[in-house]
């Protein structure tokens, strides 16, 4: 992979670029985007590396599959790691009456429904209703996404169904991905999945993560995708307004926004630098993801990653408060 390193989810052959592209964007997250400026951001994405690319039947009620299957099946298969999600199942709507922005958050027809579904048989046909919006024969990963409110049918339908997949081959790495870490805690524990995305949740100023989950994963060799590692733009640009887990940011993480924009300028680093290379402090964390709408935010993301980030930041950052004892930086022995 051109310039991204890549690491092996759990004990699989399946492989990701630490640097890996979320396709919620190209599914006309809050905002249409063209199909040319879709097709341009995947495309920026190759070009910088990576190698990983996250979609969703949720994602545009499956706008943001067909866009990236339009771009990278003509690749070769054995170059890229592909991963969706089952739990949310489309139906289509007889009669569209308008858009998804208020049910779902993108802006497209909604000409489908969702339905909550982690049965077999709906993780069956989700996942082959996704390869035929991607127009692939098969994907690298499948994430359970989003069981907060139907963890029991998770737990009982969902996994052992992901798991049977995994046994027959179809997919090569199972796992969850949610907002929350105590019940991702709970799939690394009681299951044998490979790998759980955990988003918004071990961030330069949120560690929930550490507290239970990442133990675990590192217990269980269960490896970890981290999303929102931005915090929906706290930490990527502290300004008056900025939102963070998708509210506005109080005025107190606001400040240590700031406050660690500071210190990293003064290091000579930038704060989104520092917020990509976070996680990695942590040896169960395999990539992060960044959710990406256009060629110049890919550029910058790839920019960014590739920015260094001094020791003495991480140094003053502990220092000034901003991460206690027990939370481990890049390049830090661990005891």
């Amino acid at each position: 992979m051109t310039g991204i390193r890549s690491r092996r989810l759990g004990r699989t052959d399946v492989e990701v670029s630490e640097l890996s592209y979320g396709g919620a964007g190209i599914g006309n997250l809050f905002a249409p985007v063209t199909d040319a400026d879709a097709a341009a951001s995947v495309e920026a994405a190759w070009d910088a590396g990576i190698r990983y690319f996250d979609t969703a039947p949720h994602y545009g009620l499956g706008l943001s599959e067909r866009r990236l299957g339009e771009v990278l099946r003509g690749r070769d298969r054995s170059t890229y790691t592909i991963s969706t999600k089952v739990g949310r199942r489309l139906e289509p709507v007889a009669e569209p009456t308008g858009d998804d922005l208020r049910d779902g958050g993108f802006a497209v027809p909604n000409a489908h429904r969702r339905i909550w579904d982690f049965s077999a048989d709906g993780v069956r046909r989700t996942i082959e209703s996704s390869l035929e919006r991607l127009g692939l024969d098969r994907v690298d990963v499948v994430y359970l996404h989003d069981p907060d409110n139907h963890g029991e049918e998770a737990f009982r339908d969902g996994y052992p169904a992901l798991e049977q997949l995994r046994a027959e081959g179809m997919v090569g790495a199972i796992g969850a991905g949610m907002n929350q870490a105590e019940m991702l805690t709970r799939f690394v524990r009681d299951t044998d999945i490979d790998a759980v995305l955990c988003a918004g949740r071990y961030t330069l100023i949120d560690h929930e993560a550490l507290a239970e989950l990442l133990p675990a994963a590192e217990e269980r060799g269960t490896s970890i995708v981290i999303g929102g590692v931005y915090n929906s733009g706290l930490l990527a640009d502290p300004k008056p307004g900025a939102r963070f887990n998708y509210q506005e940011a109080p005025d107190e993480l606001l400040d240590r926004a700031r406050s660690l924009a500071a210190l990293a300028e003064r290091h000579g680093t930038t704060l989104r630098a520092a917020a990509l290379a976070f996680p990695f402090g942590h040896p169960s964390v395999a990539s992060v993801l960044i959710g990406v709408r256009s060629p110049a935010q890919v550029v910058d993301g790839a920019e960014q990653f590739a920015t260094e980030v001094p020791a003495d930041f991480w140094k003053a950052a502990r220092a000034a408060g901003h991460l206690p004892p027990e939370v481990p930086v890049p390049g830090e022995v661990r005891p």
